[in-house]
C-alpha cells in the first residue's frame, strides 16, 4: 500500500499544489515543507488536515487512509457507517482518561 499523504500529493499535483489546496480549504497556511516533513518522517497527519485532504483528493485519500488507529474515534460518524467487524479494536491496556 502507498503512503496516503504520497498519494495525496500525486492527486494534488505536487506537495506544493497540496499545501496551497490546504491552506485554502483550512484557513491556515501550510507550507510545502510541512507536507514533504510528513512523508520524510512519517509522520501521521494532523487531525485538523484530513477533512480537506480527503475532499481535495476526491476521497482517493481517506481519513481512514490517513489515520488507520484512531479515526473512529475522531469521526464517530463515520465508524456508524461500517459494520462492528471492521471497527479496530482497542489495545487492551487502553484506559481513558477523564477530565475529572
Amino acid at each position: 500500500m502507498s503512503d496516503p499523504i504520497q498519494k495525496a500529493c500525486d492527486k494534488a499535483g505536487g506537495q506544493t499544489a497540496l499545501a496551497n489546496s490546504l491552506s485554502e480549504l483550512t484557513g491556515t497556511v501550510v507550507t510545502q515543507q510541512r507536507i514533504r516533513n510528513w512523508l520524510a518522517r512519517g509522520s501521521r497527519v494532523p487531525a485538523e488536515y484530513c477533512v480537506a485532504i480527503e475532499q481535495v483528493t476526491g476521497g482517493d485519500v481517506s481519513r481512514r487512509d490517513m489515520r488507520p488507529d484512531d479515526w473512529h474515534l475522531i469521526w464517530p460518524e463515520l465508524a456508524d457507517s461500517l459494520p462492528q467487524h471492521t471497527m479496530p479494536s482497542l489495545p487492551t491496556d487502553f484506559h481513558l482518561v477523564t477530565g475529572n
